[in-house]
């Protein structure tokens, strides 16, 4: 478990991360969200002792990570792809490292199989790929076998089948009951690997909630249905918490508050015709760019159309 409390960093006058307080439990993924400059990076070099909090505290497993006799065996965690010897070969990189923690040599082949590095072991570190290079760091977050994993953009320069398999590997971990704290910009890949949310903008807390709450909270859950009883239904299915809305004539309605199943059961009970019965949800995307919106650092506009020369 990682717990963060009134956390805060600041660098001169600029506060990075301000008073933050929030915990990853395990169990499930939890996705660590928010735009550039949201703190992001910088909270999670506090979690490993990279960086020293201004004031508050974080502690793993219960204590701060400097006073675990072998931190790798209480958060594996990967900061940095590049982060590594260039010249070490990938095996000698993680011999090193479980040296170092008293970690059995036999982990070292272990990861370098599990993450698909063996047959190039061998090679110089710094002759790989940003997404061999992913994997490296990977292995080295995995290899003392950690009850917590903690992951900045571990899909970074990895193809179709690499990011499936850090998806399929992320939600083995937290099946196995693990702690799972993963940073990405993804925002469709965080759809279907997170389970929870912990969202910073100018390195404030802006939601600790799960994915489906956020959603649903941002106004993004609704079924569409079209029907020649508009009225009629309308009638049927409105009630406390629910929100029905359609032009007048119109027999196109939008539901918020009630699923597709309780509409639809109504519907047939009472002998109305359904000919559309559709789930509607904005994407975890639109979601999160609707809550930043105002919290970006760094902001973008559309180009304009460039004017002809006089």
């Amino acid at each position: 478990m990682i717990e963060v409390q009134q956390l805060t960093k600041r660098y001169g006058d600029k506060t990075v991360v301000d008073r933050l307080d929030f915990t990853v439990k395990p169990g499930r993924v939890t996705g660590f969200l928010g735009p550039n400059g949201a703190g992001k990076s910088t909270t999670m070099r506090m979690i490993v002792g990279l960086d020293a909090p201004t004031s508050g505290a974080v502690t793993v497993n219960g204590k701060r990570y400097a006073t675990h006799s072998a931190p790798l065996r209480e958060i594996g965690a990967l900061l940095e792809a590049k982060a590594i010897h260039p010249g070490r070969s990938a095996r000698d990189h993680l011999r090193a490292l479980a040296t170092t923690h008293g970690i059995p040599l036999r982990r070292v082949n272990e990861v370098l199989e599990q993450v698909g590095l063996a047959s190039v072991a061998g090679k110089r570190a710094g002759a790989f790929s940003l997404g061999m290079g992913q994997r490296l760091g990977i292995a080295a977050a995995l290899l003392g076998d950690p009850e917590v994993i903690m992951l900045d953009e571990p899909v970074n320069g990895l193809d179709p089948e690499g990011v499936l398999w850090v998806r399929t590997l992320l939600t083995g971990l937290a099946d196995e009951g693990r702690t799972v704290l993963v940073s990405s910009h993804l925002m469709s890949e965080m759809a279907l690997t997170a389970s929870n949310l912990v969202i910073v903008g100018r390195g404030r807390l802006l939601a600790d909630t799960t994915v489906d709450a956020f959603i649903r909270e941002a106004g993004g859950s609704g079924v569409k249905l079209l029907t020649d009883e508009p009225s009629v239904l309308r009638d049927l299915l409105a009630g406390p918490g629910v929100e029905i809305t359609g032009e007048v004539g119109s027999e196109q309605l939008l539901v918020k508050g009630l699923d597709a199943r309780e509409i639809g059961g109504t519907a047939a009970a009472h002998g109305i015709a359904l000919y559309e019965l559709t789930p509607l949800s904005v994407s975890l995307e639109q979601a999160f760019i609707d809550l930043t919106r105002d919290e970006a650092e760094y902001v973008t506009h559309a180009p304009q159309p460039a004017g002809r020369a006089a």
